[in-house]
Formats: structure tokens, C-alpha cells, sequence
């Protein structure tokens, strides 16, 4: 299972920034101006706050706004303290402590130090998640993270060195910190902090950056897509003689592309694929050499999943950029023995993000355990996209699996059911998308649907290169709920077999009888008269005279069902000679207004059309039925 960061650290609400430029006397600027400077103050809290302002305490989203305090009872050498009250997990005030301290007014210019330092001791021995400086909730350009910080119950110092002082002329964000129970099974602590500063120790050395952890990764990708550099870390040695990783924000990096037609990096660290090709992507961090680097192989253009057309209304989006999803625990989840090494919307391709797998064996889409399971009871399909990258052997397949937890909402109970569709070489097109739409009845062994928990993807690693878009679950009405569009074109340019438009072939059979089982009625459709064929085999429609339409260019023709999944439209000649065109079924979007060029039903001799025919499964719904120019 993907690890998951269990504090999520947010911002509270959104800060507005007011400039507010207070003219004096009119003059001009000379080339004696001055530009503005700041204060150089290193000290945070000393027994307490320091040069802060009033309005400097800004807690997390979900963390307890109330969990700091002065103690004027405890502190190192001295009789006060920075408090922090961890809650319990179950706090309904915040279930974990977490805040920045940033300066009320002009930041401060802390170029002339090399870390931040302070005292810190708790209540017992913890680990606390984060401790930093750098975030303003305005740019958090500088921001810095010490992660799983071992507070021990003495008091101890620590140090965070600053990865470049350098950058820091103007920093307002001078303090962070977040601590939760996940470590302690829920029960809350104290961590007292003092003597927080920036100080120069002049005994922080050998810097050695690192982007990616300082590991050389290697990426397949597409013109269109971005890839944010991860894995940005500055180590220092300290005169304690340990090592102190910290992470770093991207402004303190310089990113270099070794090709800057195939990429391009920004200041943030954002990678842009602008053409095919290769180029390796690296840094420094103040002059030094960065460890680990970005190998890029751009395949060129890339196209994506086809939009989906479903009404978000009748959505239960799972992933897909055209709906809002619902929460999910996580999109890459593996469960041993089984592995799979990347996943979860890391490619974004023109805006569209996408979910990459690769060595691909068993993996799941999961939604049970952060979040709540999901009710697609009312839902009547399924809907994925999928891309196999490579070559598709005979054996190859890929599963598709449905799982549901049931009302005791708990993996592993008697209530649990699930099914899979099994996709083969017969149904995936190598290096092309595939949109897969099917009857949630078809996964019948999937008896609840009202707690679902994972979608899951299993190859037993005969496909291991998959791109996957567009999960969701939808509705669709097995009758139409407006009229097919009203035709537009001039009749003098049509010659129409069914439709309300026009003045149709006269004397034409709507249902002959060839021994089909399809029971063929004509139905009101909001007020339009439409043919519908349920239980569809197959249908004729016998002309009442023979047309020649070898001057027209089109069959147009309106379709609507919500449970075929086969559906065929025949123009017929005299022989007989017929040809036959497939159509897009279920139609996902409503009726589908379809224009087939007659060149399509070679060899069919358009001058001599005499019946029309459909076959499939189902029940259709048919509107505008009409040859046009």
C-alpha cells in the first residue's frame, strides 16, 4: 500500500495581502534611492515571542486552534516556553497540533545565519511529524521541512539548517509545525519549545543537495505533459557529528534541461514537455551539484482518452478530469505478494491527467478506509479507459475487478462480493485507448453495491504497460427522456424513410415479416413519433418503392439505447447485395445523431435500395431516418 501522510497539512482560509503605498511629499527617484532593508533579528521565542507582531499565529486546517500557549511554568533555563497541546485523535475541536508562526509586517533578512535552532522536550517520548520554517501561507517559497522530528521527555537541542542563506532576505514565515497521535495510538502529548532563533553556528557543512533523493530516474513521456521534481533535499553535516536531512522548496534550486527543445524546467521545479526527443533534467543548490537527475525519452504527441459525454448528473466519477471524483485512499495500492511500481495520476498530458501503471501485476483504486465507501446501487454501468502500451500476445489479458465490502463496511466479512471482467487481445488495441462500457449487471457475481470499496486492476503481469483514464459509474435511462433532434436540412435535399421532418417513401413496411423475434412499435417521444424495436435480433424496413440514391452522400440516422451492446445498420440492394455499418451502442450521451457515408455500404448499387435492415441485442430507439446531399 502507497504510504500515506496521515496529517494533511492545509491551509485554514485564504490571506489577502494588502499593499498599502503611503506618499509623502512629491519627489523624484534618483540614482541615490536606496532600496528597502530589512530587519536582521534571529530570535523567535526566547521566554517569548520576539519582534512578531500581534496577528502572528496561523493554525492547519483540521489541527486544534487552540492547542499553543505560553507556559510560564516550564522552560529550558529559564521559566517560560512555547506549549503545544497535542489533542487526542478523537478531539472534536482537531485531531492533531498545527501552525505557522509568521511575522506581523515586514519580514526579516536572514542571510547572516545558517540554521534554526531551538530546545525542545515533550511530555514522553514522540515523534514529532514536522518542524520548519519557510511557510507563509502566502508563497511558502522558502519553505523547509524536518520530517519525524525524536523529541525525547530531557530537554535537547536541535538544529534545521537553512539549505541556502542567501535566499533568505526577506522571510516572514519563521516557525512551523505539525504533530499528530498516529505514533502514540491516538492519545495526546505536550511538546514545549524554546529558545527558538536563527542562529550562525558556522559549523554546518559538507552540503549535498539532492532532487529525487538523489536517485537517477528514468521517465517515458509526451509532448504536453509536466512531471513536478520530487525529492528535494539539502544534507548537512552538524557539529553533533550527525547528518541533517532536510526538505528544501524548490527556489532554493537552480534546474538545468540538457535539451531545452525536448524540456523545460521552472523555478518550481515543474518539468514541460514541449517536443520528442530525450534530455536529462538536473540541479545545483548554491553552486553545489545536486545527487540524481531526471532522464527524459519524449515520445512525441500524445492523444488522450476520448472526453466523456455522460450528464454529470448520472456520474459517480472515480478519476476522470470531466467529472468531480469522489475521495479516494488512494489510486496505486498494492498488497504483498503482488507489486506494482508506479501509479496514481502521475502523467498530465495538456491539463488531462492520467494514471500510469507499470510492471503492472495486481493493483487497486481503494476508497474504504481515510474515505467512505461508495453506493452505485442506483448506477446501471461501468465505464473505463484503457491504454496497453506494447505488444498484446494471444494469452494476454487484463482484469478488471469490482469489490464490495458490504453493510458491516469491513474487508473480510461474509458480506463481501465481488466480480471481474476479463479483457483480452481480442478487445485491447496495443498503444491505442479503449473504451470499455458495460452493464454493472454483467458483473453478477457482485450481489451488493451499496458499500463499494475498490476497483481493481490484475494482469498476473501478461500486460505490465497500462495508461488508465475516465473511471466512473453512471445512470443511463433505458428510455429516452427528450426527442431526437429536429433535421434542419432542406427536403428537397432528402429522401426520408422515417421522421417527422419530412414526407417519408410512401407505402414502406416498417415490420415485415421475416421471422424476427424484435416487437416493433412506434412510440411518442415527447411529442415525436419514434420506432422502437425491443428484444432486437434483427429488423427490415421494406421501402414501398425502389430509391436511387447514388446522388446522395449520406444515411443519416438517430439512435438511442440504453442496454445494447451490438447494433448493426444494413442498406440492402436488389440480389439481394447488403453491407453493413456497426454503430457506437450503449449511446452513453443520449440519442446519437449519426451521418454514414453511403461510399460505406460498397458494394450495395445505391441506385437500386430497396430495404433497410438492423440487427444487434436490445432495445433501440430510431429517429430521422434519411438519405440526404
Amino acid at each position: 500500500m502507497k504510504n500515506k501522510r496521515l496529517i494533511k497539512i492545509k491551509r485554514a482560509f485564504v490571506l489577502g495581502l494588502v499593499l498599502t503605498l503611503t506618499l509623502g511629499c512629491e519627489r523624484d527617484l534618483t540614482d541615490d534611492a536606496v532600496p528597502a532593508t530589512f530587519a536582521k533579528v534571529g530570535q523567535v521565542f526566547i521566554d517569548d515571542f520576539i519582534s512578531m507582531g500581534s496577528n502572528f499565529y496561523f493554525p492547519f486546517e483540521g489541527s486544534k486552534l487552540d492547542a499553543f500557549s505560553v507556559d510560564t511554568e516550564e522552560g529550558y533555563d529559564s521559566s517560560s516556553s512555547y506549549r503545544i497541546d497535542v489533542p487526542n485523535s478523537n478531539d472534536p475541536t482537531g485531531n492533531y497540533a498545527g501552525a505557522i508562526l509568521r511575522i506581523d509586517g515586514a519580514g526579516r533578512d536572514l542571510s547572516g545565519y545558517d540554521a534554526l535552532t531551538f530546545w525542545a522536550k515533550a511530555s514522553q517520548g514522540v515523534s514529532v511529524d514536522a518542524v520548519g520554517f519557510g511557510q507563509d501561507f502566502l508563497e511558502n517559497k522558502f519553505q523547509v521541512n524536518a520530517s519525524d522530528l525524536s523529541v525525547g521527555t530531557n530537554w535537547a537541542k536541535y538544529t534545521i539548517p537553512i539549505p541556502d542563506p542567501s535566499k533568505l532576505t526577506e522571510e516572514r514565515g519563521v516557525f512551523w509545525y505539525a504533530a499528530g497521535t498516529q505514533a502514540t495510538g491516538g492519545s495526546g502529548y505536550v511538546v514545549w519549545f524554546d529558545d527558538i532563533q536563527f542562529e550562525n553556528l558556522g559549523t554546518v557543512a559538507q552540503p549535498r543537495p539532492a532532487i529525487l533523493f538523489g536517485n537517477n530516474q528514468a521517465e517515458e513521456t509526451f509532448t504536453g505533459a509536466t512531471i513536478e521534481l520530487t525529492g528535494l533535499t539539502q544534507t548537512y553535516h552538524l557539529a553533533s557529528g550527525i547528518d541533517q536531512t532536510v526538505e528544501a522548496a524548490p527556489n532554493y534550486f537552480a534546474f538545468t534541461s540538457s535539451n531545452i527543445s525536448v524540456a523545460t524546467v521552472n523555478e518550481l521545479g515543474v518539468v514541460s514537455i514541449v517536443g520528442g526527443g530525450e534530455a536529462i533534467i538536473t540541479a545545483t543548490l548554491d553552486g553545489v551539484d545536486a545527487d540524481g537527475s531526471l532522464n527524459i525519452t519524449s515520445l512525441g504527441s500524445f492523444s488522450p482518452a476520448p472526453v466523456p459525454t455522460v450528464n454529470a448528473t448520472n456520474v459517480i466519477s472515480i478519476f476522470s478530469d470531466a467529472y468531480t471524483n469522489e475521495p479516494v485512499d488512494y489510486y496505486n495500492g498494492y498488497w504483498a505478494p503482488y507489486q506494482t511500481t508506479q501509479g496514481q495520476d502521475d502523467i498530465e498530458v495538456d491539463g488531462d491527467n492520467i494514471i500510469k501503471y507499470t510492471e503492472l501485476n495486481f493493483v487497486g483504486v481503494q476508497f474504504a478506509v481515510d474515505v467512505s465507501t461508495i453506493d452505485v446501487s442506483q448506477m446501471t454501468h461501468f465505464h473505463v479507459d484503457i491504454q496497453v502500451q506494447g505488444n498484446i500476445g494471444s494469452g494476454d489479458y487484463l482484469q478488471v475487478k469490482l469489490q464490495d465490502i458490504g453493510a458491516d463496511n469491513a474487508f473480510g466479512g461474509t458480506d463481501d462480493s465481488a466480480d471481474q471482467l476479463t479483457l483480452t487481445n481480442t478487445t485491447l488495441v496495443a498503444d491505442n485507448w479503449v473504451s470499455i462500457d458495460v452493464p454493472i449487471s454483467d458483473f453478477a457475481a457482485l450481489t451488493s453495491r451499496s458499500n463499494l470499496a475498490q476497483v481493481v486492476f490484475i494482469s498476473d503481469a501478461t500486460i505490465t504497460d497500462v495508461f488508465v483514464d475516465n473511471i466512473y459509474f453512471y445512470e443511463l435511462s433505458a428510455v429516452p427522456s427528450e426527442a431526437a433532434p429536429t433535421p434542419t436540412l432542406p427536403e428537397a435535399n432528402v429522401i426520408s424513410v422515417f421522421s417527422d421532418a419530412y414526407a417519408n417513401v410512401a407505402g414502406s413496411e416498417l415490420n415485415p415479416d421475416w421471422g424476427q423475434g424484435t416487437v416493433v412499435t412506434q412510440e411518442s417521444v415527447v411529442g415525436n413519433n419514434t420506432l422502437k424495436y425491443a428484444g432486437l435480433d434483427y429488423q427490415g424496413l421494406q421501402l414501398g418503392t425502389t430509391q436511387d440514391v447514388s446522388g446522395m452522400t449520406h444515411l443519416h440516422i438517430d439512435y438511442f439505447t440504453a442496454n445494447s451492446t451490438a447494433l448493426n445498420a444494413f442498406l440492402i440492394s436488389s440480389g439481394p447485395v447488403e453491407k453493413a455499418k456497426a454503430l457506437t451502442v450503449p449511446t452513453t450521451s443520449g440519442w446519437v445523431s449519426l451521418e454514414i457515408p453511403l461510399a460505406d455500404f460498397n458494394p450495395v448499387d445505391l441506385a437500386d435500395i430497396i430495404q433497410l435492415k438492423f440487427d444487434g441485442n436490445g432495445d433501440v430507439y430510431l429517429d430521422n431516418i434519411y438519405f440526404h446531399n
